[in-house]
């Protein structure tokens, strides 16, 4: 048995392929910079900003709220997860009577903070209307029908209220 071995001359490359390669590696090395340098400007962010962020948040969750008011949301419950869950800083849960009042309740929460707040929600579950979940960054809007929000129960997993003990019969 005899092998055959392959040899194949390398491709020469063009001066566009050259000068492609260029850009990109030079392209990278700057993003690299940028990144770095952005960074360290977020690593010295001041106490005063963070102060600002904490009342843009508080805004949002007021707008919320009270859109929901507005729109005849019932049972609203307001739940801070800041410390508990990264994924926001609260949770708003509420319910509408009818799959057509929580489509509604979702349909004009969601234009209001686009028109008020410039936030672009991301929406999941509008065209079924028993529960639409509204992720507005920091703030989580669920909006229920009455017996889906029964069956889920997400208020018992979040609140964290002091559980009482039943007063013993004398």
């Amino acid at each position: 048995m005899s092998a055959v071995l392959c040899y194949q001359q390398p491709r020469r490359r063009g001066r566009a392929a050259r000068f492609a390669e260029d850009t990109l590696l030079t392209d990278h090395a700057q993003a690299a910079t940028q990144t770095a340098a952005l960074d360290a400007s977020l690593g010295a962010r001041s106490a005063a900003s963070l102060h600002q962020d904490h009342a843009t948040d508080h805004a949002l969750l007021t707008s919320i709220l009270s859109s929901l008011e507005d729109d005849k949301a019932e049972q609203i419950v307001s739940i801070a997860l800041a410390g508990k869950s990264e994924m926001a800083d609260h949770m708003v849960i509420c319910s509408g009577r009818s799959s057509r009042q929580v489509q509604a309740i979702a349909e004009k929460l969601t234009d209001r903070l686009k028109q008020g707040h410039r936030v672009l929600c991301k929406v999941e579950g509008q065209d079924s209307g028993d529960w639409v979940l509204i992720d507005a960054g920091d703030v989580i809007v669920h909006v229920f029908r009455p017996e889906v929000r029964e069956f889920y129960q997400l208020e018992k997993m979040w609140l964290t209220e002091p559980r009482t003990r039943p007063l013993a019969e004398a």
